[in-house]
């Protein structure tokens, strides 16, 4: 007996909810689906649940990081899932999540027997289902019927401002919102998952490197930035800050602020 074979509580999804929303999509709603229906937490009469990336990363070993992070964007993109912050500590940014399931319903319409007429009432034929299953038809269906989903055009506007007034904010550039090419590189890493606090990561991470080096603050602009380089960008580590003539300057001002202009008698 192969040991590739199913020994083990397997994924399931729905071949007519992989169709709608994305057979990578699916198979993370219902994991979600999962989720909520044990979470305790409510609010706003609604279940939540949260969970870190690490922890998405070790419930789907076979996704990168990158691959988790674009099918959570695509499903808050379709407004499929709300995302929120319920933790009692303001700096812990750990995301809470629950499944829109009126939206769901609505795109699932067609299909009375689906996974989506489930969720009405807040049950599953099956609890098993909500483990993780491939049923030999989903995986071979499913590969064909996303192939033939036509992609809906997002209007991206409020994102794109802002992720252009970020940029000028961090380097003191008037780049416009209006220029296309910059339009369309943003658009096209929107639709293919990337979310505006990768944007803001990038921008950050090469303002660090770039900014305060005369070379190559040139290239902090969108069509370096946002090209398709972006991905090797985001992954980088951020650099710590050089001691440079700014920090000097702006250490000196804080002292003589504190201390008056005989600061460096005092600490010589």
């Amino acid at each position: 007996m192969s040991s590739l074979l199913i020994n083990e509580p397997p994924l399931q999804v729905l071949p007519s909810l992989a169709k709608e929303v994305g057979l990578n999509e699916s198979i993370m709603l219902q994991q979600m689906h999962y989720w909520l229906l044990k979470s305790t937490h409510e609010f706003n009469q609604e279940h939540w649940f949260y969970k870190t990336l690490e922890e998405w990363q070790l419930e789907f070993p076979f996704w990168s990081a990158m691959t988790i992070r674009r099918i959570l964007g695509n499903l808050e993109k379709k407004k499929l899932v709300k995302v929120g912050n319920f933790n009692k500590k303001k700096f812990d940014k750990t995301k809470w999540y629950t499944i829109n399931y009126e939206r769901v319903n609505r795109r699932c319409v067609h299909n009375e027997q689906t996974y989506c007429s489930d969720c009405t009432d807040g049950t599953v034929q099956n609890e098993q289902t909500n483990t993780r299953d491939y049923t030999e038809t989903t995986t071979e269906n499913n590969n064909n019927n996303v192939s033939e989903e036509k992609p809906r055009k997002v209007v991206w506007t409020d994102e794109t401002r802002h992720i252009i007034d970020y940029l000028n904010k961090r380097t003191g550039k008037k780049y416009s919102v209006k220029t296309k090419k910059t339009e369309q590189l943003i658009h096209k890493l929107l639709d293919n998952g990337f979310t505006v606090e990768d944007f803001e990561r990038v921008i950050d991470i090469k303002c660090k490197q770039w900014l305060n080096n005369e070379k190559m603050n040139q290239y902090l602009r969108p069509r370096t930035l946002f090209s398709e380089k972006f991905e090797d960008y985001l992954n980088e580590a951020p650099a710590r800050a050089s001691r440079n003539v700014s920090s000097v300057q702006s250490f000196t001002e804080k002292m003589e602020e504190l201390y008056g202009d005989n600061w460096r008698v005092k600490y010589e």
